[in-house]
């Protein structure tokens, strides 16, 4: 079992007990979060938003820590023209404490989706009859 879910702009492939680096989130050291799934894997994978809606992936706050230095350098030939500079980047340790699926979610979309169908199907009737109508009297 598996998830696909999302966090400072980056997608990541997570399982129950994986520790991983993400960007830096503001919460702190500690703390539990609740994370984007995007794909659920069991069985069977889950794609659609009715049943990634029912899919929990919550994660605890290790620690948070400073990436690598990188090196930037800015050069431009023949005109004297040198720039070093550097850059780290703020992340966040976490562990994935928990992947759940929970039944609750698919009752409460079931009856929204049921009160948008019956007007959709009273709303094409009503549209044909003046159509048919102006067409008679062209």
């Amino acid at each position: 079992m598996y998830a696909i879910v999302k966090t400072g702009g980056k997608q990541y492939r997570v399982e129950r007990g994986q520790k991983l680096l993400v960007e830096r989130l503001a919460v702190e050291e500690g703390a539990t979060v609740p994370l984007q799934p995007l794909m659920y894997r069991s069985e069977e994978a889950v794609f659609d938003a009715e049943g990634l809606a029912q899919v929990t992936v919550t994660a605890r706050v290790l620690g948070h820590e400073r990436g690598e230095k990188l090196r930037v350098v800015k050069f431009k030939p023949k005109r004297g023209y040198k720039r070093r500079t550097g850059h780290r980047q703020e992340l966040t340790r976490i562990e994935i404490a928990d992947i759940a699926v929970g039944g609750s979610g698919s009752r409460k979309a079931a009856k929204p989706a049921k009160a948008q169908a019956a007007p959709a199907t009273q709303a094409p009737e009503t549209t044909a009859t003046p159509k048919e109508a102006s067409e008679d009297g062209a």
